[in-house]
Order: C-alpha cells, then structure tokens, then sequence
C-alpha cells in the first residue's frame, strides 16, 4: 500500500479524529475501565500517522515485511490505538464495544499475539523506545525502507531507559527511528511537574544528538507538517514533542486533573461527550 493509498484530506482527517474520540468515549464507558483521558490527548497523532499519508500500513497484509512500524510506548492509551485499527480496517468496529471483556483480544494494554496491527506488547513503562530501536535496526539491517514511530507519555519519560534508549540511537545513527512524546501534562500520581519536572524536554533529547520539533500537539494541521518533516530527515532520529491536553477534544480536557487517568466516563458524562462531537 503507498503512502497517499490511505491519505485523507484535512478536513476527513479532522472528522476521522472526531470518530476516533467517539469510539475512545464509548469503549471505555462501556467497559466500565480504561485510560480515556490519556487515548484522547494522543487522537491527532493516531490520525495523522494512520489517515495523513504519514505510515506506510496494510490491514490486508498487517505483516507487510516494508510498512512502517507504530509502537504505543505509553501502552494504557491503547483505546486510541484500537480506535484507529478498526477504523482502518484491521478488524470490524463492533469489536471496539469488547473492549477489556473476558476473552476479548482487545485487553488493556496492547498484546501483539492477539490483534492484527499491534507492533508490540506494551504497558510496563519506559520499554516502548527501546523496542523501537530493536525494530529501526531491524529494518536497516534487513535493507527495509521502513520508519518506526514510538509514542511515549511525559511521565514515562520519568524513566531511565527512555535516556538509554536515546543515547543509543544517536549511538546508530537511527534515522528511520521517529519518537513523538504526548506531553500531556498528567501522569498516574499528579501533574507531571509535581512528580519529576524534566521540562523542558526538547533541549534534553537535543542534546542526545536527535533532530527535535515542538508542537501543538492537538493541531491536526501542525502535526502533519511534523511527521512530514521527520520523515525527511535520515541522517538522525528524530523526536516530536507534542504539547497535548489530557482529554481533549471532550468534556474531560476541562479537568484538567488526574481524575480520569484510569477512569471511564460515567454514562451519563459520555452522553454529554458524545453530543459535542458531532
């Protein structure tokens, strides 16, 4: 599949993220668990890579030995993930309302052995980056024209292993490695500012020998021109640092708090979610 073979156009890509925070928003409520906020802020980035023209994939071929690679570090915002897959066909929709049941392939946290589309097996913080390393070295020893797209929360940067891992990329030379860090603000405990304060972010990773871009995270339109530009540079890796809004998009971006880390939206909440996203 080429990259403009699933490529929208900006307006289909801003309503193809009101899809995805619908199906985030139903899911979860429905589950009665998951991480809702932390799907949400992540949605312009999920859509970008998988709808802009930004990843080469096939849900015809999810084993595709040249597409590029999608690994969800922070592994509990997997609905946002989920969402994207079925919407691009990786499995039917109507699974989506599966989510965390028993004997659902759709767990909690991604499992790579029971879903077409999953890149890896993630959800113990801090390994996601590494594994992407594993994959970009993979690709380049295998001769494979391939990107490998890591996402990784702000608070999971609190973990040595993500400065390992950008230490040794720059080490390779890894340009066909891209990290976007979704730095929303909040992690599990508090503010991630309150926790460990390691803004700002972009000139630490800089100083590892990375290309760095800081963005809006939450502007579709900035986004792709982000990914446009990583995926132009291969001399380095490269890293985006998105500034996001936990929940955005619903009713959950006016917390503003770690109430919905780990919570679904109660029905009656998700209704109102929902009645704004049209």
């Amino acid at each position: 599949m080429s990259e403009a073979a699933n490529e929208l156009s900006i307006d289909q890509l801003k309503e193809k993220a009101k899809v995805l925070r619908r199906h985030i928003v139903r899911m979860t409520t429905e589950a009665g668990s998951g991480h809702p906020s932390s799907s949400l802020s992540a949605v312009e980035v999920v859509t970008a890579l998988f709808f802009g023209g930004l990843m080469r994939h096939d849900p015809n071929n999810p084993t595709w030995p040249d597409r590029d690679r999608f690994i969800l570090s922070k592994g509990h915002a997997v609905p946002v993930l989920y969402a994207a897959l079925a919407e691009a066909g990786y499995f039917p929709v109507d699974d989506l309302m599966t989510l965390r049941k028993l004997g659902s392939p759709l767990e909690g946290h991604p499992n790579m052995t029971r879903l077409p589309g999953i890149e890896a097996s993630t959800g113990s913080l801090g390994q996601g980056l590494s594994i992407g390393i594993g994959h970009a070295l993979a690709c380049r020893l295998d001769g494979r024209d391939a990107r490998v797209f890591v996402m990784i929360g702000d608070g999971e940067m609190d973990e040595g292993q993500v400065w390992e891992a950008f230490a040794a990329a720059h080490k390779y030379q890894l340009g066909n490695l891209t990290a976007v860090i979704d730095q929303n603000g909040f992690q599990q405990t508090g503010a991630t500012k309150d926790v460990l304060d390691l803004t700002p972010l972009e000139n630490k990773i800089e100083a590892f020998g990375w290309h760095v871009q800081s963005v809006d995270g939450n502007d579709l339109e900035v986004v792709l021109e982000a990914l446009r530009t990583a995926r132009s540079i291969t001399d380095r890796p490269t890293a985006i640092v998105c500034r996001t809004r936990k929940g955005a998009g619903t009713v959950l971006e006016e917390q503003g708090d770690v109430n919905f880390h780990g919570k679904p939206l109660p029905p009656d909440a998700a209704e109102k979610a929902l009645s704004l996203l049209v």
